[in-house]
């Protein structure tokens, strides 16, 4: 047999001995290459409706994206995310800053999107938080009493809060506020009186009870409207925005797939939020749904 010949033959051997190697090479590549973005999601209303108006952003980057449900308390995404088991999951600034730095005092979105950035476990980073939505906690006077006392502002309250007898109420189905999300600065009331949820303390409010609430989310949560009370604006940051924002992995999305979530917080608005927070959890409305109606509805 001609050296030529082989030569031939060996090659033939050795593709054949290669081929499978290579065929499971090809597998594993196309298999990483189909691993999908996971977007982690608590059991709240809001985390449920945020983590389908994200993975559904990021789809339409042409991303293979999945969620992931069941996500229990903070300390869990942050190994999650740190793990690599999830890429991306929804919350609140001014809540993250106030369990990652307790002693922040920030008090614009501004200055809480600069304290959160620097107090974030390594290889984390977030999207813009969503200005306008701000899911702050709202202090609720009766329309008689901002009258009588002239109160327009929570500012305004600050000076007659030790007078006042305060209601507190957390909304339900949101991301859960630490204590001192809540907290009012120059504001300290005589005493506080917890009710187990806006209907009670919007009833508190209109009988006399408490002369101010504070409600752990927007007013528009308070199921019966806001008839009869006075949502004290807040123009000064008495109290610390509470903007929605996703948590990413560092290094899980490419630019486009951030700039994606960018401009998602830039159409976020806080009826908007707080409407299909609402029907999920009163509606039982699927969240999967009402996030593509809304992704379509802004051009996303």
């Amino acid at each position: 047999m001609s050296r030529a010949m082989v030569l031939a033959a060996s090659m033939r051997v050795l593709a054949r001995v290669l081929a499978p190697v290579l065929a499971v090479l090809a597998v594993s590549c196309g298999s990483n290459e189909a691993q999908p973005l996971v977007v982690g999601a608590a059991e709240s209303a809001e985390s449920r409706v945020l983590a389908e108006i994200y993975a559904q952003a990021l789809a339409r980057t042409g991303a293979a994206v999945r969620i992931e449900p069941g996500l229990r308390g903070r300390s869990e995404v942050f190994a999650a995310l740190d793990a690599g088991d999830i890429a991306v999951t929804a919350d609140h600034n001014g809540a993250l800053l106030a369990v990652l730095n307790t002693g922040a005092e920030a008090p614009t979105s501004d200055k809480v999107t600069e304290e959160l950035n620097g107090s974030l476990p390594q290889g984390t980073i977030t999207s813009d938080p969503a200005e306008g939505a701000d899911f702050e906690p709202r202090v609720l006077v009766t329309t008689a009493t901002a009258q009588q006392r002239g109160i327009e502002s929570v500012e305004q309250l600050g000076a007659q809060c030790p007078s006042m007898v305060a209601g507190v109420a957390v909304v339900p189905d949101l991301f859960e506020l630490p204590e001192v999300a809540g907290k009012i600065s120059g504001c300290e009331f005589a005493s506080t009186e917890v009710f187990s949820g806006p209907e009670e303390l919007h009833r508190a409010l209109l009988e006399g009870r408490v002369q101010a609430g504070v409600l752990g989310g927007p007013a528009e949560f308070l199921s019966g409207g806001t008839e009869g009370l006075k949502v004290l604006a807040d123009p000064e940051d008495a109290i610390r925005p509470e903007n929605p924002l996703a948590l990413v992995r560092k290094g899980a999305l490419d630019d486009r797939e951030l700039e994606k979530l960018n401009y998602v917080a830039g159409e976020l608005t806080t009826d908007e939020l707080a409407t299909l927070v609402s029907r999920v959890r009163d509606e039982a409305a699927d969240p999967g749904e009402l996030a593509r109606t809304w992704l379509d509805a802004h051009g996303l």
